[in-house]
């Protein structure tokens, strides 16, 4: 029987059976041509300086090294900066910037060559003052990187003045590595003239061509950028692969032969960015009910060295700082602060995590003050209606349901009676304690660059019925494919192995976005809906010329076509089209409408919808050693009209998952040398298959609808269930909490790692 898989069915991922058997090709598996040389990068051991001299006789010396590259070695501007600021070169010139920084690039036979070599370099830098946290950075003068934003609604001063309690406080949120399972790899082959063909892990692939034409001094026509699938993605191959890029395509042009680049884990770790960390300064007014009045923040954000992504991604962490949760009178500033650090980049959820965890302290803060559960304080400052749903950047809530969304996960979970269960447990004192928490997302989708927010696609219908679709997006293991193939085999009614999506890639749709904002589908399927559209309005057309309008209402199910008293297979219909003469190719085009956005006044709808989610987590710990576990989870989920349930649900598994990893075990730590210690998996600790919750039970809201015109009125489900994850934070502070009967906030920072939570624990027992 075939299965046709259209969208709201649950179709296989297209690469999971290749996956599991070991035949998805990916960068590194691609055949190398005879001749292919390899390229190692060399990096600074010091985390501020100048450089006086860089010796690579030796490294030349070697048995194997073809050549060596260098700023000089730049034959166009040595930038790579996916903002244009000119501040990231892909080699220095003058300046040392951080602890790991690329300095030049050896070229060898092979990469155990090049990578042994790398080492016998001779480097002469004058160290200077350098400084690795925003606060240090603060205090020391240091520039912002990028222009600061500021959020402001309402009379922020007559609040407080208004309210009853002030609470005033700071939090440190700590950054996460990507721990993406394929590395970065950039494989460049020469083409004649100024050509050049790269495959690479990217996730923004034009911007990567733009960024190598720049850097080779060439037009954009003369690079092609090629993506199959990645090995994991999460934002950190979203701009940190251009410097990649570019070595590699710079050591084939010179060289005249294919150049591969991939740096082992321990260098990958040391010299790509990461999730930024953040320091958040925050106050809150409320009254005696727990209802807030007024709030005022500062994210001051460890940028690293060049502006990167650090603008927008401030930017956004301002934007989700109000999480589920109306503030009558508010004002937000970031401080995106330069550092001598690795430049920090996009990461799932792109800033937005760091400022909604602010708005659930803010909770847990007046739940202890006042002696309340922290849900009732949530639940008493959801956004509501008229006066209560206009966000600090002034754009209005309009399809909220966390109403619904909160009440069936209470009820589901059963969070109230387990709740009066661990508060007994704890009273009877003892060194394990459980702690519970539901929290809520609301998340903001689109790119708050709003030029962002455009696709293409480029449809072929074959004239023996089979169809191939390329669009921009690229795939990470996300489903996105997946899901584009669903949309285009439902608008012909044709079973989905009849579509195949090809590689993405630069020749076949040009000025593409990232695939990133949890905007993949949104932007990629509307492209490829359009572009069936355009195929179908002039088959359409065809039938009703060649057989009246009889046929003038065609459609497409099942594998055939029906009109009139005519019905055909698709195969057949398609073939009879050909032989006519009708056109059975498309670019489709899609762009985000009703968004506009103005940063200098902070105002404006920069999102077109928002997604909702919820969370309820209990865990115990061990107030002797400060280790914990999660003994259950529960999770509702609003993803609108699911396109695709099993990749939804496993988008939101992995997320929740990931969001625990980041504020549980992930720990970001620098010597006073400004060397990443935690470079490896050896040193840094993501969450494993053993630290999942015992009980772990993930739904969607299946009721949801997106109400704006989506594609098939779903919604995005990358980024949002990443911050389902902070119900198990907020449970680790209520099991510490519970030590001092809940009288005093444990204002735990991030991540909760054992130490913290002890540390937390005796301070409280004091």
């Amino acid at each position: 029987m075939t299965k046709f898989g259209h969208t709201g069915t649950d179709a296989n991922h297209d690469s999971a059976i290749k996956q599991v058997m070991g035949r998805a090709e990916y960068t590194d598996d691609i055949p190398e041509p005879i001749g292919t040389l390899h390229a190692y990068l060399g990096c600074s051991k010091v985390a501020h300086g100048t450089l006086k001299s860089l010796d690579l006789s030796a490294v030349m010396a070697a048995k194997g090294v073809i050549g060596v590259l260098t700023a000089k070695d730049i034959p166009g501007i040595n930038d790579v900066s996916a903002v244009h600021a000119g501040d990231e070169p892909v080699f220095p010139e003058n300046t040392v910037e951080f602890y790991g920084q690329p300095l030049f690039a050896v070229i060898a036979e092979s990469r155990d060559i090049a990578r042994r070599a790398a080492e016998l370099a001779k480097i002469e830098i004058d160290a200077l003052p350098h400084v690795l946290g925003p606060l240090e950075a603060i205090a020391a003068g240091y520039p912002d990187v990028t222009a600061p934003l500021k959020l402001e609604r309402g009379d922020v001063k007559a609040g407080f003045e208004r309210a009853a309690h002030h609470i005033a406080g700071q939090m440190a949120i700590g950054g996460q590595d990507h721990m993406y399972l394929e590395g970065h790899i950039s494989f460049a082959i020469p083409a004649e003239d100024d050509d050049v063909v790269i495959y690479a892990s990217t996730q923004h692939p034009t911007e990567a061509q733009m960024i190598v034409a720049q850097v080779l001094g060439v037009p954009a026509h003369s690079v092609v950028v090629n993506v199959r699938r990645m090995g994991g993605g999460f934002g950190g191959k979203e701009s940190q692969m251009n410097l990649f890029a570019a070595v590699a395509a710079i050591a084939a042009k010179k060289w005249n032969r294919p150049v591969k680049i991939r740096p082992d884990r321990d260098q990958d770790m040391s010299s790509t960015g990461k999730r930024h960390d953040f320091v958040a300064d925050y106050e809150v007014g409320f009254d005696e009910r727990g209802r807030i009045e007024a709030v005022e923040g500062q994210w001051a954000a460890r940028c690293g060295f060049a502006a990167d992504l650090s603008g927008p991604v401030t930017d956004r962490a301002l934007f989700h700082a109000d999480n589920a949760y109306f503030y009558p009178h508010v004002r937000l500033t970031s401080r995106p602060m330069k550092t001598n650090t690795v430049s920090n980049t996009a990461f799932r959820g792109f800033g937005g995590p760091q400022g909604v965890i602010v708005a659930e302290r803010m909770i847990e803060e007046i739940a202890y003050k006042l002696g309340r559960d922290p849900l009732d304080i949530r639940k008493a400052n959801f956004y509501g209606v008229g006066e209560r749903d206009v966000t600090p950047y002034h754009q209005t809530v309009e399809d909220n349901i966390l109403e619904r969304l909160i009440g069936e996960l209470e009820e589901t979970s059963d969070y109230r009676n387990r709740r009066e269960e661990i508060v007994a447990h704890n009273a009877k004192g003892g060194i394990i304690r459980r702690g519970i928490a539901l929290t809520p997302v609301k998340f903001g989708i689109s790119f708050t660059a709003t030029w962002y927010n455009q696709a293409g696609a480029l449809l072929h219908v074959y004239k023996d019925g089979s169809l191939m679709i390329n669009h921009g997006g690229t795939e990470m293991g996300q489903g996105l494919n997946t899901k584009v193939a669903q949309v285009v085999a439902e608008a012909f009614g044709v079973p989905l192995e009849t579509v195949k999506i090809t590689r993405t890639t630069t020749e076949k749709v040009p000025n593409t976005s990232a695939t990133a904002a949890s905007s993949g589908s949104d932007l990629n399927g509307m492209a490829a809906l359009d572009a069936c559209e355009q195929i179908k309005a002039r088959l359409v057309a065809y039938a009703a010329e060649k057989w009246g309008k009889v046929c003038s209402d065609v459609q497409f199910v099942g594998g055939r076509v029906l009109c009139g008293d005519k019905d055909m297979s698709f195969k057949e219909f398609i073939a009879g089209a050909y032989m006519d003469r009708v056109q059975l190719s498309a670019a489709g085009f899609y762009k985000t409408p009703e968004i506009h956005w103005d940063r200098a006044t902070g105002k404006g709808q920069p999102f077109f919808y928002f997604a909702y989610g919820a969370s309820c987590s209990e865990v115990e710990i061990d107030t002797l050693t400060g280790e914990y576990r999660v003994l259950r989870a529960d999770v509702l989920h609003d993803v609108g009209r699911s396109l695709n349930s099993a990749i939804d649900r496993g988008q939101v598994e992995g997320a929740f998952i990931q969001g625990m990893g980041w504020l549980t075990t992930e720990e970001l730590w620098w010597d006073d040398k400004g060397q990443l210690r935690t470079h490896a998996p050896s040193t840094y600790k993501i969450p494993l298959a053993s630290d999942k919750p015992r009980e772990f039970n993930v739904r969607l809201a299946e009721w949801s609808e997106n109400p704006k015109r989506t594609i098939k009125r779903s919604k995005a489900v990358g980024e949002p269930p990443f911050m389902l994850g902070i119900s198990v934070f907020e449970a680790i502070g209520h099991a510490v909490a519970s030590v001092a009967d809940y009288t005093e906030c444990p204002r735990l920072d991030a991540p909760a790692t054992p130490e913290r939570v002890l540390m937390a624990v005796e301070r409280l027992k004091r």
